[in-house]
């Protein structure tokens, strides 16, 4: 079909002379190229007439351009020239002065003087200072590294660099500024001996900008320090860029990285200048800027200057937007008609493929799809519907009910539902049907219905999806099978077990034993996994006050990321457990709380308590058991004492009835003045003072109370144990030397306990002396307090050494069991004690022979004394009997304690 542009320029092609390959060429194109290719011309005719305007006006707008980039380029040589001659004359004066400094012509006074000339003469520069570099090692100052420590020596007007200089290391925050460029050019002043500057910098974001320069000292051969001249840059800006350049450009001062330090602070445009691109041209482009280095500064400071824009470009031109108009109705007009004409031959193409595409699509999918009338006739049937039962197209168009794939013993139900569906009866969720095959085998189906509508929208009958379920059933029911044994399993637990999504109220599961404590609802579980996360409760008051505070808590975890959490559930060490006392209950329980992903794709966390009451219990009977033997312990030990401590009480008594009886005779004779009367009167205060110190003393030793941690200072804990043992060693004879170390910490240790361990281990070694009949000068105790490092944690250990037999090698084994000992009046529960005492306090205790000689030899070496050494922790760690869980770690000492400790 040929439309009217083909036979215009088909016509146009008879009349005009065109050349006869051309010609042949189009009458061999089909229809439908033709008519492309006319519609096609007129467009690029439009197209080629709006690129010739647009790079007409476009090459006129370059040429512009260019005059104002090399006119730019001329002035900011100029300005930079300007101002490169000024910094070399300020340089070459600031030389001379140095050089002056160098010879040791001027004195502090006189450099004064000079500066304030220079500073009078030249504004740019705003100080001058003379600074020196203080080595904090025995070395010259040519070898001083720069940074270590500087001097001020003399200055004159502003100087924050030099002032930084003379206050680093500690400089403030506010010197930072300075001092990162100043210390990189003090450094390439000393080493080069020529004049360095540092990079520009800031005060502020609004403040002044500053350049420093480094000129160096050579005073006798050896580097003497800089003179540090500090330039302001605005004053600098202000005296060298003519007012010409200013009023033409947009000039500044910037340093390399483009922080505008004096000038016009402009913004750069966002697009790049380019004298020659199309965005140039076009007027997209911004103004006309150029920038230079400012030497003798270096790569640190840029002149930069940036043309006021003067005109809009080709985007701005009139008529730019008049062509631009004329060409678009153009094209807009060429482009309907064309789609106007193509329009119906693109509705039979859809037509077509629209057909073809629902005939694939049917065939294609795996649902039965059949159509009925209003009388259940069947009208259609697609292929997968064939293959589903079985029939062919041709023995299915056209059936009535009863249908071949229906059972013989279901007739009448499949009757009945298929009056529903020609009712429009049938639910979305659709209904479900026993088919049966052409082979006889039946197979499970739902079925879902809509009506079918024609182009009228009159309703022509009924469209019926089938879908075999055989296998979903099949499944499903496996899954309920496993279900039903999975919570049969879950229901005999003797545990709680209840698991709820993180962030929210409700219970996603709970098993009958968590039913039967909390009930149906998730406060159990909250009051759980709250407690559990807090490291669980050791009172019943405690764990109801945390029970209050947390009925409506949120996890602490809720919102953060689920991967993290999943991949620490893999890990079962991973998993938090804690032991909480439930009050409402009564009962201790064992929480282990873990997070899984629940079958609807929540993060969800599961929380298993375990009654663990009667296991308490036990515990708690234990440690009363082994309080009461630490009781009986001492109370055996004060036994043994008895007539000793009464030897010790005899002297004080005795020695307060000699001071009265003498005060009496003498009072009684009139012989004795007040001065001795308050004399003696003194004496026998102190005697009695001794006596209720031994029974103050050795009551609170015997009386029986619960431990109690409090901060004891190390050498105090010695002596009143040492006091309490004296009586014993001095009886046996033996003689007790100590050595404790200066500056140990004390120790967070119930005092009673530890003094216990003490006497006990005294004791054992007095005896055990004495069993070994030693000669006088050998019956000797050596006790030793130290500060030691045990496992990378720091400890004061106690050392108790005698001068015995030992310990028999077969017993070594056997040392700490209770009931077990070597006396022949003993009860075997001291060393026991000793060690429990000590292990629950964090710390350990060891036992060892000492031999005359190397143990490993020809001849057996000689045990000449035993040594028993507990430690015990500067800071124990804090009771984990509630709860274990992950990351937790001992405490770290404060920086001051561990200098102490390593000291």
């Amino acid at each position: 079909m040929f439309t009217p542009f083909a036979k215009l320029y088909a016509g146009l092609l008879r009349v005009l002379p065109i050349p006869q390959r051309l010609r042949e060429w189009w009458n061999r194109q089909a229809p439908h190229r033709q008519d492309r290719y006319a519609m096609l011309a007129p467009l690029v005719a439009v197209l080629f007439f709006f690129t010739a305007i647009v790079v007409a006006v476009g090459y006129l707008r370059i040429e512009e351009m260019e005059r104002e980039q090399e006119a730019l380029r001329r002035d900011v040589e100029y300005a930079q020239q300007r101002l490169r001659l000024r910094l070399l004359e300020r340089q070459e004066d600031l030389t001379r002065l140095a050089q002056q400094i160098s010879n040791q012509e001027l004195s502090t006074t006189q450099f004064r003087h000079r500066a304030e000339v220079i500073l009078h003469l030249y504004p740019e520069i705003q100080g001058l200072s003379w600074v020196t570099p203080v080595s904090g090692r025995a070395s010259s100052p040519s070898n001083a590294a720069p940074g270590e420590r500087f001097r001020l020596r003399a200055s004159q007007g502003y100087s924050p660099a030099a002032q930084a200089l003379a206050n680093y290391p500690s400089a403030t925050a506010s010197a930072s500024a300075s001092l990162t460029g100043s210390l990189d050019a003090f450094a390439q002043a000393r080493e080069l001996h020529q004049p360095a500057y540092a990079r520009p910098w800031l005060m502020s974001a609004d403040g002044p900008s500053w350049l420093n320069l480094f000129l160096p000292l050579q005073i006798q051969g050896r580097f003497g320090g800089v003179l540090l001249a500090e330039y302001s840059v605005d004053a600098l800006y202000d005296y060298s860029i003519s007012a010409d350049v200013s009023a033409r450009y947009a000039t500044s001062l910037r340093s390399a990285s483009g922080q505008v330090l004096a000038g016009s602070r402009v913004p750069r445009p966002k697009a790049a200048t380019s004298s020659n691109g199309l965005t140039a041209w076009l007027g997209w482009a911004g103004q006309a800027e150029q920038q230079v280095l400012v030497s003798p500064a270096g790569t640190g400071l840029v002149l930069h200057a940036q043309a006021y824009r003067a005109s809009q470009g080709l985007i701005g031109s009139s008529l730019f937007w008049l062509v631009t108009m004329l060409s678009v109705m153009t094209a807009w007009m060429l482009i309907a008609n064309w789609r106007h004409t193509r329009r119906r031959v693109q509705a039979q193409r859809a037509l077509l493929l629209e057909t073809s595409f629902r005939r694939a699509m049917e065939n294609s999918m795996p649902t039965g799809m059949r159509a009925l009338d209003p009388q259940g006739r069947i009208t259609y049937v697609n292929a997968a519907f064939c293959a589903m039962t079985g029939w062919s197209e041709q023995e299915l168009v056209g059936a009535m009910p009863p249908f071949p794939f229906w059972p013989e013993d279901s007739h009448e139900l499949l009757a009945a539902r298929l009056e529903d569906e020609l009712q429009g009866r049938i639910t979305s969720s659709g209904l479900q049907v026993r088919i049966q095959r052409k082979d006889g085998s039946l197979f499970d189906a739902r079925i879902h219905v809509s009506p079918l509508i024609d182009a009228n929208g009159q309703q022509t009958g009924w469209m019926t999806s089938m879908t075999d379920i055989t296998e979903p059933n099949r499944v499903r029911e496996q899954l309920y099978a496993s279900y039903e044994r999975f919570t049969t399993v879950l229901e005999a637990l003797d545990a709680s077990v209840s698991v709820a999504p993180l962030g929210g109220g409700e219970l996603l599961f709970a098993n009958k034993m968590y039913r039967q404590w909390f009930g149906d609802q998730n406060l159990g579980h909250v009051q759980l996994s709250s407690q559990a996360g807090h490291g669980g409760m050791d009172t019943p008051a405690g764990a109801a006050a945390r029970d209050r505070d947390n009925q409506d808590a949120v996890d602490d975890l809720a919102g953060l990321p689920a991967s993290s959490l999943l991949d620490a559930a893999d890990d079962p060490a991973e998993a938090e457990n804690a032991e909480i006392h439930v009050e409402t209950l009564d009962k201790w329980l064992e929480v282990r709380t873990r997070y899984l992903t629940w079958v609807d794709g929540r993060l969800a966390q599961m929380v298993i308590a375990t009654d663990i009451t009667p296991r308490r219990r036990a515990e708690e009977q234990a440690a009363a058991q082994a309080e009461r033997a630490q009781t009986a312990n001492r109370l055996i030990t004060m036994g043994e004492m008895a007539s000793s401590i009464a030897h010790e009480l005899n002297q004080p008594l005795a020695a307060i009835t000699n001071y009265c009886n003498g005060m009496i005779s003498r009072i009684q004779a009139r012989q004795i003045t007040e001065e001795d009367l308050l004399g003696a009167l003194d004496k026998t205060s102190r005697q009695a003072q001794r006596a209720g110190q031994i029974i103050q003393r050795i009551r609170a030793f015997v009386k029986r109370s619960e431990p109690k941690r409090v901060a004891f200072e190390a050498g105090a804990l010695v002596d009143e144990a040492i006091e309490l043992a004296d009586i014993e060693l001095r009886r046996n004879n033996v003689r007790l030397t100590r050595q404790i170390a200066d500056g140990l910490p004390n120790l967070m240790v119930d005092p009673i306990l530890i003094e216990q361990v003490l006497i006990n281990l005294l004791k054992n070694a007095a005896e055990a002396i004495v069993q070994a009949r030693r000669p006088l000068p050998q019956r000797r105790i050596d006790l030793q307090i130290q500060a030691a490092e045990v496992d990378g944690r720091p400890v004061v250990e106690f050392v108790v050494t005698d001068r015995g037999h030992g310990i028999a090698p077969e017993m070594m084994g056997h040392l700490y069991e209770a009931f077990h000992t070597t006396k022949a009046g003993g009860m075997g529960i001291g060393l026991s004690l000793c060690r429990s005492i000590v292990e629950s306090h964090q710390g350990r205790m060891r036992a060892e022979n000492l031999y005359n000689g190397p143990q490993a030899g020809t001849e057996a070496p000689e045990v000449v004394g035993c040594r028993f050494s507990f430690w015990l922790p500067l800071e124990p760690e804090p009771a984990r009997e509630a709860t274990t869980t992950r990351g937790d770690k001992p405490p770290s000492p404060s920086p001051q304690e561990d200098d102490r400790i390593r000291t």
